[in-house]
């Protein structure tokens, strides 16, 4: 088994909680994104899974050890914590192969992950000469050298552009397809939401979601429907008799209410009320997380977000 196990973690600081009895599993086969505001503790949670920061109380057990147990770590983890990682005199094929002897990797895997990163073709010149988002790529590859079953990355798709993005999305999927545990912190929300099967969600250290990304924005978003119609007046007179919250759209052209489409459509065909288009909304990921984390965000400012996600019209 290749989970990570978080059990009873706790870190501090000068007195400061950073982490406060984490208790969560990240589970092999699914990519896992790994979510809270800025100061919450997920960079210190990586840390200390990776025994780079020593715990006050608890422990993380990957594969049912400590990382600090691994003889050869890259053969069983991979880890981006810093871009910055590689020394910039350095070639990345230097650096990987550095890496390789340490770990008794077959040299051969360096130019294999340096070709699956797009590096290949610049392989040898200078970290130094390196944009952020090839220093991402080169942290990537040095992860994935050892050809590990658990792969922990922080904030992977900084610097990259949208190309670069779209195939860090694929190949976090291929590595979670092929059975590996995949655990992603990142700020990006439609990314998280477009490569995530499940979230762990922080808040000021504290533990506050454990659980699939769909359950996760139904559990935070309330039923919603969008509606066209020609006699605007007339539906929402009867929106407001049935006791329905609604509001227009900002073009004017749409009514969303607050009530499921089922009970929208229902309404108006009884009241004879024509109907263009309906459909349910559903809130984004990125609603959902800001519903929950608004307590625990140390720097907040007051926002509206008014977009809404509509399934497939249904048209009269």
């Amino acid at each position: 088994m290749t989970s990570i196990d978080v059990q009873n973690l706790s870190k501090e600081y000068g007195g400061r909680r950073a982490v406060d009895r984490l208790a969560f599993r990240v589970e092999p086969g699914r990519v896992t994104g790994f979510l809270g505001p800025n100061g919450a503790g997920k960079s210190t949670t990586m840390r200390l899974a990776l025994g780079l920061s020593r715990p006050t109380s608890g422990r993380v057990l990957i594969g049912g050890r400590p990382y600090a147990s691994y003889d050869e770590p890259l053969r069983q983890v991979g880890a981006l914590l810093d871009p910055q990682a590689a020394h910039g005199a350095r070639t990345a094929h230097a650096h990987l192969r550095m890496l390789a002897a340490a770990n008794r990797i077959p040299v051969r895997r360096v130019d294999e992950v340096l070709a699956q990163v797009g590096l290949a073709a610049v392989a040898r010149r200078r970290v130094r000469t390196y944009s952020l988002g090839m220093r991402q790529r080169l942290g990537v590859a040095a992860a994935l050298l050892g050809d590990p079953a658990v792969v922990l990355l922080d904030e992977p798709a900084n610097g990259l552009d949208p190309e670069g993005i779209v195939w860090m999305r694929e190949l976090l999927r291929d590595l979670a397809r092929a059975g590996r545990t995949v655990f992603v912190s990142s700020h990006l929300m439609n990314e998280t939401a477009s490569l995530a099967d499940h979230l762990v969600v922080l808040g000021r250290g504290r533990l506050l979601a454990d659980t699939s990304l769909t359950d996760f924005i139904a559990a935070y978003s309330s039923p919603g429907a969008q509606v066209r119609t020609t006699e605007q007046p007339r539906l929402h007179e009867a929106l407001a008799r049935a006791g329905h919250t609604y509001t227009v759209s900002g073009d004017g052209d749409r009514t969303l209410v607050g009530a499921p489409a089922a009970a929208v459509g229902a309404l108006a065909a009884e009241a004879g009320i024509p109907v263009l288009e309906l459909g349910d909304t559903h809130a984004s990921l990125e609603q959902a997380y800001l519903a929950l984390t608004a307590a625990d965000t140390e720097y907040t400012q007051h926002v509206e977000y008014t977009q809404h996600t509509t399934t497939p019209a249904q048209e009269a």
